[in-house]
């Protein structure tokens, strides 16, 4: 029994205790409830008061947006009335002005009609007054103007024979004078030493011994070195020296350079000639690179394309009318930035258009194109502005002047060529005969290089063995001189050399 009452005690303490904190736990999640629901409705009236606020801060920028956007309308509308204003006042005088001019047209009209009235008048006046001379002289108005002329052609010829034998004359008597006169400015002006430069280089040398080695065996090593510079070498009785004769100063100078080193060297021979000849052609871009450099730098141009500056460079060995193409690009350049610092212009695109001036008479193809043409299209392709580009093709007015440049180069580019014996056109025109001899010959097929040599009495075309063989070498020989007879003006002969010559080459190994 007491164990039953044990089991019963406990099972009631359980169910009490159970109940106890039952009641408890209830307690305590209705204050929980009750504290939640309190935060909830806290939280419910913040986020009505945020929404509050921000209502009223939209609305707030609503109203400065409509009342910017009225404002802004307000002031267009202010705007098209006044353009409404000034469009009726401008109309109003358009009426006006046409209304004057209206009446202006009126009285030109009715001055017209009296001035065409008066004007028949005249006529009519005119043809009573003939026909009373005809009738008082017995003669037609055709007939007296005739007599007239043939009166005033005598006493013309009368009087311009008189002042003719006058100017003979006085020419006689002053010709001895003023031929001295012009003999003694020319030789002023014209040195001899610079007209040799377009034609000639002197190569010095230690010893005449060194003529023989030059020459080589039957002359096979100046014929090799001829054929490979383009250049005719003159070995004559001048005490140390030899004459390189060609009409292309970069030619010579590749033959000056090359007969320098082979006779530092010591070994003169074909294969030995060929190989050196290679490498001066080398030395001489690198130079002509460097020279259109330096020329950039010394006057203060920058970013040309390398192209244009090796054109540049180029300039150095070709002439303009016998004036240095560099030297005239350098001092045009100056001349037109001084003259754009006087105008008050941009001084560095007058100095860029100066030096470049002159670019299209550099490149070797010469296409039919006046070289101011052509240099500004060279200037379009390598990307310089169109101010610049519009300057050079317009300095000999082959285009439009667009621009202030291009009068300035055009002034400074006829300033430097104007100086006394700055140019001399005999020479220009005798290198464009000697480019035309060699441009011609080119034109066959299977030549692979000409040469126009001694002063352009003769012409040396050479071939291809594996392009013409030995028949026809004669018969293109033929077809050249013909050509040239036809197509070219020259003083006395050309003699056309065809040279065809094979070579064996083998490597020992």
């Amino acid at each position: 029994m007491e164990i039953v009452f044990t089991i019963i005690a406990f099972i009631v303490g359980v169910v009490v205790a159970w109940l106890v904190l039952n009641f408890v736990t209830n307690a305590r999640l209705k204050r929980r409830i009750e504290e939640s629901e309190r935060e909830a409705e806290v939280i419910k009236k913040n986020k009505l008061l945020e929404v509050k606020e921000q209502a009223l801060q939209m609305k707030a920028e609503f109203e400065k947006q409509v009342n910017a956007r009225t404002s802004k309308l307000q002031v267009a509308e202010n705007k098209v009335k006044q353009r409404e204003q000034t469009l009726n006042q401008k109309q109003e005088e358009i009426q006006r002005r046409k209304s004057e001019v209206e009446a202006i047209k009126e009285n030109l009209d009715s001055q017209l009609e009296i001035v065409d009235k008066k004007k028949q008048d005249l006529d009519k006046l005119h043809k009573q007054e003939v026909e009373r001379l005809e009738a008082l002289s017995g003669l037609s108005a055709d007939e007296i103007k005739s007599k007239l002329v043939e009166a005033l052609q005598d006493e013309a010829k009368s009087d311009a024979q008189s002042f003719i034998s006058e100017i003979i004359e006085e020419a006689k008597m002053t010709a001895n004078k003023e031929a001295k006169k012009i003999v003694v400015q020319t030789i002023q002006r014209v040195a001899t030493e610079t007209a040799i430069e377009n034609a000639i280089t002197v190569f010095h040398i230690d010893s005449d011994e060194v003529k023989g080695r030059i020459i080589g065996r039957e002359g096979r090593n100046i014929r090799a070195l001829e054929a490979a510079t383009g250049v005719e070498i003159v070995v004559d009785d001048t005490p140390e020296a030899i004459v390189i004769s060609g009409f292309d100063p970069v030619r010579r100078e590749i033959a000056r350079l090359a007969l320098h080193q082979l006779v530092a060297d010591g070994r003169i021979h074909p294969a030995r000639i060929e190989e050196v000849v290679s490498k001066v052609k080398k030395q001489i871009e690198e130079e002509i690179i460097e020279t259109g450099k330096r020329t950039a730098i010394d006057l203060g141009i920058h970013g040309l394309h390398p192209e244009m500056i090796r054109m540049i460079g180029k300039m150095k060995y070709r002439s303009s009318y016998g004036q240095n193409l560099l030297q005239h690009a350098r001092e045009t350049a100056n001349l037109c930035a001084i003259m754009a610092a006087e105008l008050g212009l941009n001084v560095k695109k007058a100095k860029r258009a100066g030096l470049l001036h002159d670019i299209g008479k550099v490149p070797d193809d010469e296409p039919e194109l006046p070289h101011a043409l052509l240099g500004m299209k060279l200037a379009e392709k390598y990307k310089e502005k169109p101010d610049i580009c519009n300057a050079i093709g317009a300095h000999h007015d082959e285009i439009e002047m667009t621009t202030l440049l291009a009068p300035i180069v055009q002034v400074c580019d006829a300033i430097s060529g104007a100086r006394p014996g700055a140019r001399r056109e005999i020479v220009e025109a005798y290198i464009k005969r000697l480019n035309d001899l060699e441009q011609l010959a080119m034109s066959y097929p299977g030549v692979l290089k000409t040469y126009a040599i001694q002063a352009g009495r003769e012409l040396r075309v050479i071939v291809g063995a594996d392009k013409v063989d030995d028949v026809e070498t004669e018969k293109l020989s033929a077809e050249i001189a013909k050509k040239i007879q036809d197509e070219m003006t020259y003083p006395g002969q050309v003699k056309i050399t065809v040279i065809r010559e094979t070579r064996a080459v083998s490597f020992a190994k």
